[in-house]
């Protein structure tokens, strides 16, 4: 926490408070303000500043200037007075204002009931091992596997940590790496949604849960509601986060929508083969673009060290023909639906196709481009919330 003046900056919390009361500004003048803050013994260049704000994207130095004066104006500077953020003409920005810190700056911590997880291994009829992992405590809740997992390793990533901590502080938490990648067996035979249905009914049995609620997140969705529809009387509630009920290929209906679902399948296939790190970069600017450039290189990492190149190109197919739009109508249980309203990866037309096949179900969209919310964002807690809710209901 960050006090100067009036004011007070939560960079985890994504929150800025000036007189007691909060001040809601967006996000790129949000990391404006805490780069600045975090790097007050020197001057930020300007490219340092753009960088750490936008990434990779092109912007322009009017937008740089309009977010500065947005952030002096929430702080109660301006240009003139520059009694917080000050202009070194030529060079770039400082944060000028006296700061006192307080709390912890590192990653929160664990709850103790979740302080760590067993790693449990079962095998498929067609002989695949999968390693599935159990933390926390409480009832139980199940979370279908998606794209590219490694339970070890997201156990410490900034991509998964918070969601981890969050679902196992009050639940007995099952979650398991699909066959082809993280720590099940990376050499196998059958690929597809209805060999990941199948895994994830030999995981819940194997893990000796009965009825239980079951979150589906991007592809995963497909498999939750795969299973939802096929066990009823085990799935309580569904929660679909970022999910879909097609593929890009099989919701492709015009040509230009086929040629578009093509080339991002083609570009796939030749950029993993090659080991293209350019063509990751891209891959994570469009699975999280408001995070910043650091998210995006843990992203790629925990990408590289989950599986093959060849069966990340056989993942990239199969996603792109997933079809349940025929299943979703006939699951039963109460669903929740969450969307990142400028999802770039799943567009918000998915999210309104799920909610109009599955009867009776709730949409809630985010305020995020991020298909993977992350927790430095207001999206998250807004999230966070619902999902509780609902569970709790």
């Amino acid at each position: 926490m960050y006090r100067f003046h009036d004011c007070e900056v939560d960079p985890r919390g994504f929150v800025l408070r000036r007189g007691g009361d909060n001040v809601r500004v967006e996000r790129q003048v949000f990391g404006v303000l805490v780069h600045l803050i975090e790097n007050r013994d020197r001057v930020v260049p300007k490219l340092e500043l753009l960088d750490a704000v936008w990434g990779n994207r092109f912007i322009s130095d009017s937008a740089l200037t309009s977010r500065l004066k947005d952030a002096r104006r929430a702080v109660g500077d301006d240009g003139h007075r520059q009694e917080v953020i000050a202009t070194v003409h030529g060079v770039g920005y400082r944060f000028v204002a006296p700061v006192e810190v307080s709390g912890d700056r590192g990653p929160a911590p664990m709850p103790d009931a979740c302080q760590t997880q067993e790693i449990h291994y079962c095998d498929s009829p067609d002989g695949v091992r999968l390693a599935y992992a159990v933390c926390g405590e409480g009832p139980p809740l199940v979370k279908a596997a998606n794209w590219l997992t490694h339970l070890d390793d997201e156990w410490s990533s900034v991509i998964w940590r918070h969601w981890i901590q969050w679902l196992a502080g009050a639940h007995r938490l099952i979650r398991y790496d699909e066959r082809g990648c993280g720590l099940s067996d990376w050499e196998v035979t059958e690929f597809g949604l209805d060999a990941w249905v199948e895994d994830l009914e030999l995981v819940v049995d194997s893990a000796g849960v009965d009825r239980f609620p079951l979150l589906g997140v991007s592809q995963g969705g497909a498999v939750a509601i795969s299973y939802a529809e096929r066990h009823p009387e085990r799935v309580s509630k569904l929660v679909l986060v970022g999910a879909y009920c097609r593929g890009r290929l099989a919701r492709a209906r015009s040509e230009e929508e086929r040629q578009e679902a093509a080339l991002d399948l083609a570009l796939g296939r030749v950029s993993w083969r090659r080991d293209d790190a350019t063509f990751r970069q891209v891959f994570a600017s469009q699975f999280l673009p408001d995070a910043p450039r650091e998210t995006w290189d843990a992203f790629n990492e925990l990408q590289r060290a989950t599986t093959s190149v060849e069966n990340v190109v056989r993942f990239l197919d199969a996603f792109a023909h997933i079809d349940v739009s025929a299943v979703a109508p006939r699951v039963r249980c109460p669903t929740l639906i969450l969307h990142s309203r400028r999802d770039i990866r799943v567009p918000e037309s998915q999210a309104h196709e799920l909610a109009k096949l599955i009867p009776g179900s709730r949409l809630v969209f985010l305020d995020s481009g991020n298909h993977i919310i992350t927790d430095h964002e207001p999206a998250w807690p807004v999230l966070v919330s619902e999902v509780n809710r609902f569970l709790a209901s």
